[in-house]
């Protein structure tokens, strides 16, 4: 009997541990997704308006997520020189 309490207390803490990291990673999503598409728009909008051409690809896409507007302004004045 003792055993089944034991298995029981195992399985509830992996189900609490597991809900844990499913709610930190969507939120860690969330945030680089949130991030990436603010700095798209700033680089879609300069690239429309003819200021400044920077490729959109994994690259830039990366830093855009990691860094948010703060990279947007980085990839705007890397593609400057």
């Amino acid at each position: 009997m003792p055993d089944f309490i034991l298995l029981l207390v195992l399985l509830f803490l992996l189900a609490i541990v597991g809900w844990a990291i499913l709610a930190l990673t969507i939120a860690i999503l969330k945030w680089l997704a949130v991030n990436a598409i603010t700095g798209l728009i700033i680089i879609g909008v300069l690239n429309f308006l003819g200021v400044t051409h920077v490729p959109i690809n994994w690259l830039t896409l990366l830093i855009l997520a990691i860094g948010g507007v703060i990279g947007a302004f980085i990839l705007i004045i890397l593609s400057l020189f």
